[in-house]
């Protein structure tokens, strides 16, 4: 039996659902949180180093290994302090004095006028320490090489490096205070000052020495 033909309707359309239809609303909901998450900037959370408890530094401990800056060989000079002794007197333990190639460099830069510094950064009881950025600006290299690296202990008397320590806990700093190195208690993420060994402190009953 031959099929018989049918004729198509005259414009005929199919049917859709209107744009203002509430049965829309879940789907549009979800494709806007999906927007609104993939403009959103990427947070990258630096992680947090394995010897670290709380602000408690656990890869800090003897023999100390002190990050040298250029400024703190020459006033370490100029006080008639040897680093190695002074640092022990400091610390009451075995220390050993790290300086890095940049501040080698450094000193090499200043001339003729700092070759008694340059002779004692150069001292083979010193640990040597190879950078591998470009230029001889020190104060990156040591930042950076605590970031990754917390088990140093930095000696400068720059205090735009100590403030730029400061917000990287777990990593103390040493300075020259009268005549003699001084540490710096253990900073705090965030804290804005660190009070030093020895220092007073004024109480509500007097004045308190740690």
């Amino acid at each position: 039996m031959p099929k018989v033909k049918r004729a198509k309707k005259f414009a005929a359309v199919k049917r859709m659902i209107s744009p203002k239809d509430p049965r829309l609303a879940p789907v549009k909901a979800k494709l806007a949180l999906a927007a609104a998450a993939a403009a959103a900037p990427v947070k990258n959370v630096a992680p947090l180093p394995a010897a670290m408890f709380f602000s408690h530094n656990t890869a800090l401990g003897p023999p100390y290994h002190i990050l040298l800056d250029t400024n703190f060989i020459n006033f370490a000079i100029k006080n008639k302090l040897e680093i190695v002794r002074a640092a022990m007197d400091c610390l009451l333990a075995k220390c050993v004095p790290v300086v890095t190639d940049c501040v080698i460099a450094e000193l090499e830069k200043l001339g003729v006028k700092y070759r008694v510094a340059l002779r004692v950064a150069k001292d083979p009881r010193f640990e040597r320490l190879t950078c591998e950025h470009k230029g001889t600006y020190a104060d990156d290299c040591i930042v950076n090489r605590v970031t990754d690296h917390r088990c140093y202990i930095v000696a400068t008397c720059d205090k735009d490096l100590r403030r730029r320590l400061r917000k990287i806990p777990g990593v103390p700093c040493m300075f020259i205070t009268q005549r003699k190195f001084t540490v710096e208690r253990m900073p705090v993420s965030g804290a804005p000052r660190a009070r030093f060994w020895g220092a007073p402190r004024k109480t509500l009953f007097g004045t308190e020495h740690s």
